[in-house]
């Protein structure tokens, strides 16, 4: 009974890890098709917010690549990817800080037309992913930290969106720079619980390991 049940549950990972797989794989193309969509945009339109959902979208490409490397790995090797994922947000979160104090004394004003049409697209896109990823967000630290990415994301574009039309009725540059500031805060949080679930992963891994 014992064996049969363990082959059952192996038999039930492999089945999920087959499907996070397929999952990761459609997200990768989508995030990578965004952001180059979204880095000429905000270019254009002068939108640090924009600007920083490019960002992201890269370096949630970047995880992609790295969750599918670890994917047929040990639970050790996936928290120790998760862990590097994790560091990726917060640095993310800070560049985009920096980017914001930056931009509020040498930016000028972003072109609120552009930057609704993007964020529109670029929820969409990160909605379709957020939605194939849900089943695997109570699962491992690699598979939250590619969740929270997604969710992250699309909270983002919502406040992109609300972003160009405070940029429309005000003429200013500073409801870009404030979603952009908490896009930043967002991910520098988010970066902080992933490195912290993947450090008590990888304390239990090496633990059991030595006993």
């Amino acid at each position: 009974m014992a064996g049969s049940c363990c082959n059952a549950n192996h038999a039930k990972s492999a089945l999920e890890d087959g499907r996070f797989r397929k999952a990761l794989w459609i997200a990768l193309l989508i995030n990578a098709s965004m952001f180059i969509i979204e880095i000429i945009a905000g270019f254009n339109a002068s939108s640090a917010s924009l600007l920083a959902d490019a960002i992201d979208f890269l370096g949630d490409s970047a995880n992609y690549v790295i969750s599918l490397s670890v994917l047929s790995m040990g639970m050790l090797w996936r928290s120790r990817a998760a862990l590097i994922k994790g560091s990726t947000m917060l640095l993310f979160g800070i560049a985009v800080l920096l980017k914001v104090l930056w931009d509020a004394f040498n930016g000028q004003t972003p072109e609120p037309v552009t930057m609704g049409i993007i964020g529109l697209l670029a929820l969409i896109a990160n909605v379709t992913v957020a939605i194939m990823l849900y089943t695997f967000r109570s699962g491992d630290a690699d598979m939250r930290s590619v969740w929270l990415c997604s969710r992250n994301d699309a909270i983002g574009n919502v406040a992109v969106m609300i972003a160009a039309v405070g940029v429309l009725g005000s003429g200013q540059a500073w409801p870009d720079l404030l979603v952009a500031a908490i896009m930043g805060l967002l991910a520098t949080s988010s970066g902080i619980s992933v490195i912290k679930q993947a450090r008590l992963e990888i304390k239990s891994q090496s633990t059991n390991s030595c006993s």
